[in-house]
């Protein structure tokens, strides 16, 4: 992929940055509601917290993990930090693919699962509550790990992040020989045409003849 223009990196960075902590700010207020769900006695507030929970799954959670992805995607491809050159990017990125994943294929169902049971007045099962209080903490405590690493960017290079960085160092060094040696100044060969001066010794053997 090519390389980002600066204003390109700057635009689709704020837009992983936004769409990350929204990410967090959602699963934070998923969290809130499903400690709710999970203690309240009053049916009237489970059905109310379900039902906001089921309205936040539609239209917050493919939305922001989708935008989180991509535009994380795009931002390694499209920089020098790459893919899978430094470990930390790279396990970001699986993680934020297992996350999105999770949310479509598990939590979803989950949400509309207990919105059709208040809706019906049947209530919720406690195993449905029990796994939609457990999922919010489960994905705020790997998105806080993941907010982590992007600030110090620990682990160093993969092992294709340190080929690759070989790879440069040589073509560099290749690059500043070939550039010394085509600047370097080179000394005329010196022909005889009979055009140069005589030698001293010429001199002196014509002297004796």
């Amino acid at each position: 992929m090519r390389q980002l223009t600066r204003p390109a990196r700057r635009g689709i960075l704020v837009v992983h940055v936004v769409t990350s902590v929204g990410w967090l700010g959602l699963t934070l207020g998923l969290l809130v509601l499903g400690i709710t769900g999970a203690t309240t006695a009053s049916p009237q507030t489970q059905a109310a917290v379900y039902r906001s929970m089921k309205l936040f799954g539609d239209w917050l959670i493919i939305p922001l993990s989708l935008s989180a992805l991509v535009s994380g995607l795009v931002l390694s491809l499209g920089t020098p930090w790459g893919l899978a050159r430094h470990r930390w990017v790279y396990l970001k990125f699986w993680l934020t693919l297992g996350a999105t994943l999770a949310s479509a294929l598990s939590l979803r169902p989950a949400l509309n699962e207990a919105a059709a049971s208040v809706a019906t007045g049947d209530g919720v099962a406690a195993a449905t509550s029990q796994d939609l209080l457990a999922a919010p903490i489960v994905s705020l405590s790997l998105y806080v790990f993941m907010t982590a690493i992007s600030v110090l960017k620990p682990w160093g290079l993969t092992a294709r992040g340190r080929r690759h960085r070989a790879a440069r160092r040589t073509a560099g060094a290749r690059t500043t020989a070939g550039v010394r040696e085509a600047g370097a100044p080179r000394t005329p060969a010196v022909h005889d045409t009979g055009d140069q001066p005589p030698s001293t010794a010429s001199i002196a053997d014509t002297a004796k003849r």
